[in-house]
């Protein structure tokens, strides 16, 4: 018997987060909501550290294997460094490098990336069509990795890299392969030209940064913008976007979906969106009447 059916068999099951920072983050909130609606009671623990080496990160995972998590979440910028302490990878992370949820069962840590699934979900309920234009990534890291190969799963036939590491586009182009066409470009300015869509894949314009991850002026109004940042909300790139009438997706359609496919995978249980949802807002309007105080 797994270790996520015992402990929902036993009506408590025990979740994690490894990051940083993650003080700010909706997914606690999120993942307790789901575990109540589907009928059992769920721990979800913070595990914040900074500058987590790779003895550091294969230390909390052992962890994590001994101490009777279902499972965790890994975000930022943990990613990519957990996945070779891992015992398993599903294809979908083995191919993109990348994972934002790990499973416990029977001793053994499997890597899972519901970032691509999750992303893949909220874009389609974008509706756009893209007119065989590319879509911009800016930023190449780990969410963005599993962007990439959530647009090219989704039939977007060109994309369009950043990064300021030109070493992470390359490696992302040769993951992906031949399932879309991929360029580079030497800058975000020239990621955006002529593209249909742009996503930002970077940590940039989370609270308390403001910047952008590219110029203003280079935003259009036939431009859908994606944000993976979901604190703030409506960050400067989108606040940006919406003013020229760009059509926008802020990060909680990505941070929603990503979650609903992890709770799958780490109790068995179908989430429910509407739990997950009424949480998630309900933690972004409490931090709305904090600042606003």
């Amino acid at each position: 018997m797994s270790a996520s059916v015992s402990a929902r068999k036993a009506k408590r099951v025990l979740l994690g987060l490894i990051g940083f920072p993650i003080a700010h983050s909706a997914t606690p909130a999120m993942q307790e909501a789901a575990a109540r609606a589907a009928g059992f009671e769920a721990h979800y623990h913070l595990i914040e550290v900074e500058g987590a080496g790779r003895d550091d990160l294969a230390a909390m995972l052992e962890g994590v294997r001994r101490l009777g998590f279902s499972g965790i979440n890994v975000t930022y910028p943990y990613k990519e460094a957990v996945v070779p302490l891992l015992d398993a990878l599903s294809p979908e992370a083995a191919a993109m490098g990348a994972v934002n949820t790990i499973t416990v069962a029977d001793g053994r840590l499997t890597g899972h990336n519901t970032d691509a699934s999750g992303f893949a979900a909220a874009y389609r309920k974008l509706g756009r069509r893209n007119e065989g234009r590319p879509v911009a990534i800016i930023g190449t890291g780990g969410v963005g990795k599993a962007i990439a190969f959530a647009l090219a799963g989704c039939g977007v036939e060109s994309l369009r890299l950043y990064d300021i590491e030109r070493g992470q586009c390359e490696a992302l182009a040769q993951a992906l392969g031949t399932r879309t066409r991929i360029e580079i470009t030497a800058s975000a300015t020239m990621a955006a030209e002529g593209v249909a869509g742009i996503v930002n894949g970077t940590p940039l314009g989370m609270a308390p940064n403001r910047e952008m991850p590219l110029p203003a002026a280079a935003l259009q109004p036939s431009h859908w913008v994606a944000d993976s940042v979901y604190h703030p909300l409506w960050t400067p790139l989108l606040k940006a976007a919406q003013s020229i009438g760009a059509t926008v997706m802020t990060g909680r359609e990505l941070a929603i979906h990503q979650a609903l496919d992890a709770f799958t995978l780490f109790t068995g249980a179908e989430a429910s969106e509407s739990a997950m949802s009424e949480a998630f807002d309900a933690v972004m309007a409490e931090r709305a009447g904090e600042r606003a105080a």
